[in-house]
């Protein structure tokens, strides 16, 4: 089993910046991509950036040039910075893993509030 935590969250402005941390735990070994995904009020939970083992980042085409996805391997955590945030940004924020051989992410975090007023 794998455990991941966020932090983080919370309020800003549009145009400020906020920086969630995912704190990863347990069978790492067999883990593939680590990312960020989002799930806002009445819309589907969507990508928002993952990063894989070898350390290849995607990014959904909406947060490109704002946010950014690092991974500090000597603390497992995988960090997501946004910045120029908007409005449509607000969200559950949700940490996620799937492991080697899965088609889908198959770990979640229990997700933190992000909101960005206008």
């Amino acid at each position: 089993q794998v455990q991941l935590v966020e932090s983080g969250g919370g309020l800003a402005q549009t145009g400020g910046s906020l920086r969630l941390s995912c704190a990863t735990s347990g069978r790492l070994f067999n883990v593939y991509t680590v990312g960020w995904y989002r799930q806002a009020p009445g819309k589907e939970r969507e990508l928002v950036a993952f990063i894989r083992k070898g350390g290849n980042t995607v990014y959904a085409d909406s947060v490109k040039g704002r946010f950014t996805i690092t991974r500090d391997t000597a603390k497992d955590t995988v960090d997501l910075q946004m910045t120029s945030l908007k409005p449509e940004d607000t969200a559950v924020y949700y940490c996620g893993a799937m492991d080697y051989g899965n088609m889908q992410v198959n770990y979640w975090g229990q997700g933190t509030q992000v909101t960005v007023s206008s």
